[in-house]
Order: C-alpha cells, then structure tokens, then sequence
C-alpha cells in the first residue's frame, strides 16, 4: 500500500546536500560520514528515505522513523524525511518519480547522493534510479508546474558495498564514531534481541566489519578511516602538482 508522504516542504531549507536511500539506516552505513563533514564545511545537508522499512523482520514503520530523526540530530542533519513508498515494492514509474521530483524541486539540492546503481536488495539499486531519474526530471520546466524546476548540478553514489573501484574516497576519520552512533540509534535493528538473530550479525560483529571497511578505503587515500563513491562523469584536474592523493 502506498502512503502519500505528509512533509511541510514549505517550511524546508534548501540543501547542498541530500542524501536519498531505500532504508531508514541506508544513509548512515554508506554515506553519513559524508554528510557530517560537509556539515561541519557549512553546507546545508539532508536525508531523504523511501520507505520505512515495513516489510522489515525488525521493528515497525513508526518505529523507524523515529529512530531516523534520532540518527539525523546525531549526523547534524538540517532536514529528513521519509516519503513511504511501499518497501520492497519499489518500482521505476511515473507516480513515484513524480513524488520524488516534486521533493528535489522544493529542497533544490546542489548535490544528491544515492546508492550505487547495483545491489542484492531491490529495493536498493531501485532507490538508485528513481533517484536518478527524478532528479533529472526535476530540471523540465514544462514537467510540472507546482514548483519551480530544479536539477542538481551533480549525482554522486555511494559504493561501500559495491566491488568497484571508487572515483574518490573522503576522509571521515574523525566522524567514524559518531557515524556508528548515528547507525545504532536504530535500535529496533541492531539492538541484541531474538527476532532475526539467525539473519542479523549481532553489534559486535557489525562494528567490527563496518570498521574494517572503512579501514580499507581510509588506507587508499592514506587515512585512517574513508567513504568510497563513484562518479559517472570523467573528473577535471586542473593543478597536477596540487593532486590529493600521494603515488609513493
């Protein structure tokens, strides 16, 4: 069933940011390292989600939600949202397109980031294109007239899960812990408890992988902790000499 996304869109600042994904949770595994950064660089940062996670064995839609805008004051996040697409149902058509392109219109994101555009969950690589394809949307002026178009001068997707080389690793090393804090505010998730336990790694072993992965792409750019993404778009070097990353 598909619930009509009830947000004060008036009200909402525009972002520099914004973060879309199909999972309350998605945002903080992948990118809200990210997002916490370009926060404390002064730019406005956001999240949006798809769905609330109902067809999940853990927790309630209710629930989620609101451990997501717990997970947001901990990533200093200046807005989130979640527009309750049906989980695990998600589809590339024309109403849910419409949706989203009607929130990129109102928040006028400069930047948007999304999952990369291959997973083993649907509902993730899905998320991937609606994003991509609503905000391209979003730029036709004669699409809809209800808001202003708008398109976002970039699309960057986050590849932590994804077995490719990432166009560029950020630094997050000092908001790693605080992302974990953000990815534990979901308690319903990752809290020890029988529901699930033979599908979910308990927060132990979740801690422990998340760390060794961001070890992994910190080490890439001679960090210690790192957020891979890719880009589809060939990217511009101006200044060789002042290149970020080191050959030896």
């Amino acid at each position: 069933m598909f619930y009509p996304p009830l947000l004060d869109l008036d009200n909402a600042p525009e972002l520099d940011v914004l973060a879309i994904a199909a999972h309350p949770d998605d945002i903080e595994q992948t990118c809200g390292g990210a997002l916490m950064k370009m926060q404390e660089m002064g730019y406005v940062t956001g999240a949006l989600d798809l769905t609330a996670g109902d067809m999940g064995t853990r927790g309630t839609p209710e629930i989620r939600m609101c451990e997501a805008r717990d997970a947001a004051a901990i990533l200093r996040l200046g807005f989130r949202e979640n527009l309750q697409m049906p989980d695990a149902r998600l589809e590339n058509n024309i109403a849910l397109k419409m949706t989203l392109m009607a929130v990129i219109r109102r928040l006028k994101p400069k930047t948007v980031i999304l999952p990369y555009w291959e997973a083993r969950h649907p509902d993730h690589y899905m998320a991937s294109i609606l994003g991509f394809e609503a905000s391209f949307l979003a730029g036709l002026t004669k699409m809809d007239d209800q808001a202003p178009p708008h398109r976002p001068r970039k699309v960057v997707y986050a590849s932590m899960y994804a077995p490719v080389t990432p166009s560029f690793v950020i630094d997050i090393t000092p908001y790693f812990d605080r992302r974990m804090e953000s990815l534990f505010a979901y308690k319903s998730q990752y809290a020890e408890q029988s529901a699930g336990g033979n599908l979910f790694p308990n927060r132990e072993e979740i801690t422990d992988r998340l760390h060794s992965i961001a070890r992994y792409y910190g080490n890439l750019i001679g960090s210690k902790y790192g957020e891979p993404y890719v880009v589809k778009e060939t990217m511009r070097v101006d200044d060789i000499v002042a290149m970020g990353s080191r050959s030896f």
